[in-house]
Formats: structure tokens, sequence, C-alpha cells
């Protein structure tokens, strides 16, 4: 015995509702929508000069490291350069987390967890002293943010030095070696989303 449904007046067989629900579902606009495509721009916000010996630098709300300058040895100042990230116009959340255990400055290198981006450094002393980092998740509309295809920049000379992260990339990881006429290198991340 074939079951049958009722729609608006007229009896179908069950299979066929059912069929033509399905079709429905997969046509439906909120499916297309989740997989338009979005439009991802990393876009400079903030920067604050810091004294390089003592501080502890965090990015304001919402915003990530996107780039570091310094000048001189450990007395002299960084200048942290912060971004918001835009989906679809639309600010991306960045949700802080904890400071990572201290390394010493002179031969330190770290790299952030997978999908997670550079929001603050700390610093006390010269090149012997420590040097901490701290990183944050990446969400929009509730859905995480990828980051992807991390690389690391050249080296630069510590005590004269600007270093931007390239087209829609953050920052996601910090190596140095010596003191302020050593090494520094920066490992940079693209951002991506897959809806």
């Amino acid at each position: 015995m074939e079951m049958k449904m009722r729609t608006y007046g007229r009896v179908v067989p069950l299979a066929a509702a059912t069929a033509a629900v399905a079709a429905l579902t997969v046509a439906s606009p909120a499916s297309a929508a989740s997989t338009a495509a979005v439009t991802i721009r990393v876009e400079r916000a903030y920067s604050e000069n810091v004294p390089e010996w003592g501080t502890q630098f965090t990015c304001p709300t919402n915003q990530v490291l996107t780039g570091r300058s310094h000048t001189g040895d450990e007395n002299a100042w960084t200048t942290y350069y912060c971004s918001w990230i835009l989906i679809n116009g639309e600010q991306v959340r960045v949700s802080l987390g904890d400071w990572t255990p201290g390394q010493k400055e002179s031969r330190s290198s770290y790299s952030a967890p997978a999908d997670q981006a550079l929001v603050g450094r700390s610093h006390t002393g010269d090149e012997n002293g420590t040097t901490r980092y701290r990183t944050a998740t990446l969400s929009w509309q509730g859905r995480p943010v990828r980051l992807t295809g991390a690389v690391w920049s050249g080296d630069l000379k510590e005590s004269r030095h600007t270093f931007q992260a390239d087209y829609n990339r953050v920052l996601v990881g910090r190596s140095h070696s010596g003191d302020e006429n050593g090494k520094t290198r920066y490992q940079h991340a693209l951002v991506t989303f897959e809806g």
C-alpha cells in the first residue's frame, strides 16, 4: 500500500512529496547564501609607540598584531601596529588568550597555535630578559576564522627595522637571536573563512 500526503487539496504519493521537499531545501536562499563568497580585508586601525624595556602591550579590543618596528637597544622605543579583520564589512571577533610562558629574548622563537593570531607582546630587560606573547582566537558570526599559509620573513636587524605583514595577513609568530644587533624574523599567515 503506497503512503500518500495531502498538499494544498491534492493527494500526492509520499515519495514524490519527499523529493519535492528535498529539492526545495537544496535550492533554498539560506543554503545559497552560506556558500556565497566572502570579502576579507585586514585594515590597520591603531599603532602605539612604547618603551621596549619593561612594557606589556596588547592590541585594542577586536584587533590583532600586523606589524612592529624598533630602533635602538632595549632602552629605545618599539612601535606595534594593530589591525581590524573585516569580513563582508563586519568586524571579526578577537577572543584574547593567556600570556605564554617567558623565553629568553636572545634565543626566542614562538609560533601561535593553529588559527590563533598574535595580539600582544611583553618584554623585560635586555637580550637576557624575558619575552612573552599573547594570542587570540578569531570568529565571525559565531564561526571560526582560519589562518593559513604561514610563512617567515627574512632576517631583520632588531635595532633598525620595520615589518608589516603582507596583504590580508596577520602576525602569528616571532623569533629573535642575539642582542639588538641580532636578527629578528616574523611569521605571518593569511586570513581565510570557510562558510
